[in-house]
């Protein structure tokens, strides 16, 4: 669709006009002054044809936002918030879109569009007089995917939008301006500045997008998280020798961001960054076994050793697997992949409750110690039935239980 629209001002109007009406959001449209105007990434998705879940819809009036946001949202039965008091900025609430309306700031519409991120970003729809506004050539860069900005300013008055370079390049697959990739090796401290809940949302964005390697391995790169030689260390990949054929497309878009993240944030960062507990956790394990399996041969690993890999990693497996000889990988997937296998499965092989039940045993730590050597005897198929786990147990009870005198 790109190719095609970008030679024809009339397509992409007739698109947005079709799109606007498909939202029901020409229901707003009588109560906008003259001289209002969209803007932002709805006109760019709308050109790159790109479906989108969740709708954002920029609208920017000459004046008394608020004041109009709270009168749209009255009239259509919605709910309206107040985003910025002081900047006057709002948010109307319709349906699963979310409707942002703002003040212009600046004396002309050109003026408002030069202080916006990026050019792709700065693509105005004028409503009253139904035409396309693009003082910054946005159209044109859209047609050749580049990410380039108006003024590096613009990019210091919210340095988020650093990191948001990156999430073009993951989402939309787009070249960044080299002049811009010499400003971000520059100022990316300046992302520390961030709220950490901001700079989470956009590394979720980067890892999750269908082109996150490319990404990834330009932040890394930049080293635009750490210093120059954090990525020394033997634990973050080389990515560009890595073929990910070992992982089905569902498996790729489940597991692949862990394994991202763990790519580009060290611990110190994760914990800096107060990423969720989960990944922290987990990303602490992927360093633990690779640490582990890098020292040692991995075909040379005791059962208990192999035993506690399979049991913390199980639900994760598929984000590790890059860690493994090449030899291993296919082998450990397919494994991984047969849910039958109590090896790569061996979390929940007993119930707790019917073995305490059976032996009349209380919780404690002879209970869990009980429950670990049961669950390795199954993972390792030297258990055949639930009578045989019992008997098992009461041996293992008798040789293990503190004796009293």
């Amino acid at each position: 669709m790109k190719s095609s629209i970008l030679k024809d001002h009339t397509l992409i109007i007739d698109e947005l006009e079709k799109s606007i009406k498909l939202h029901n959001l020409d229901l707003i449209l009588g109560f906008l002054p003259k001289g209002s105007y969209l803007v932002g990434g709805y006109i760019r998705d709308i050109i790159l044809g790109r479906e989108i879940e969740k709708v954002d819809f920029d609208i920017v009036v000459p004046l008394n936002a608020i004041e109009i946001g709270k009168k749209i949202a009255d009239n259509i039965g919605s709910k309206f918030i107040i985003l910025d008091e002081k900047r006057e900025v709002g948010r109307i609430f319709l349906d699963h879109i979310d409707i942002d309306i703002a003040n212009q700031v600046s004396a002309t519409i050109e003026g408002d569009l030069c202080s916006r991120d990026f050019s792709i970003n700065s693509i105005a729809f004028l409503f009253d007089k139904k035409c396309l506004f693009d003082p910054l050539n946005g159209l044109k860069d859209l047609e050749i995917s580049l990410l380039r900005t108006h003024s590096e300013n613009n990019l210091l008055n919210d340095p988020l939008r650093i990191l948001r370079c990156f999430r073009f390049v993951s989402e939309l697959n787009f070249k960044i301006d080299f002049n811009l990739i010499t400003f971000i090796k520059n100022n990316k401290e300046k992302l520390y500045l961030v709220a950490k809940e901001r700079i989470n949302y956009e590394i979720q964005k980067i890892v999750n997008g269908a082109n996150a390697r490319d990404a990834v391995m330009m932040l890394k790169k930049i080293n635009i998280f750490g210093s120059d030689d954090l990525y020394q260390d033997s634990f973050f990949v080389d990515l560009e020798k890595i073929s990910y054929s070992e992982l089905n497309q569902e498996e790729k878009e489940k597991f692949l961001p862990l394994f991202y993240i763990a790519q580009i944030l060290d611990i110190v960062s994760l914990e800096k960054l107060q990423c969720s507990k989960a990944e922290i956790s987990n990303i602490k394990l992927l360093r633990k076994w690779h640490y582990f399996v890098n020292n040692k041969n991995i075909s040379q690993l005791n059962e208990l050793d192999r035993f506690k890999l399979h049991q913390e990693l199980e639900l994760f497996l598929p984000s590790f697997i890059f860690y493994l000889p090449n030899n291993l990988r296919f082998d450990w997937m397919k494994r991984w992949r047969n849910k039958e296998d109590k090896l790569f499965h061996p979390s929940n092989l007993l119930n707790g409750d019917v073995i305490k039940k059976n032996l009349k045993i209380e919780d404690g730590p002879i209970l869990g110690e009980l429950l670990q050597y049961l669950s390795k005897e199954l993972a390792y198929e030297r258990l055949n039935n639930f009578d045989e786990a019992i008997y098992k147990a009461k041996l293992w009870i008798e040789q293990n239980a503190p004796k009293c005198d």
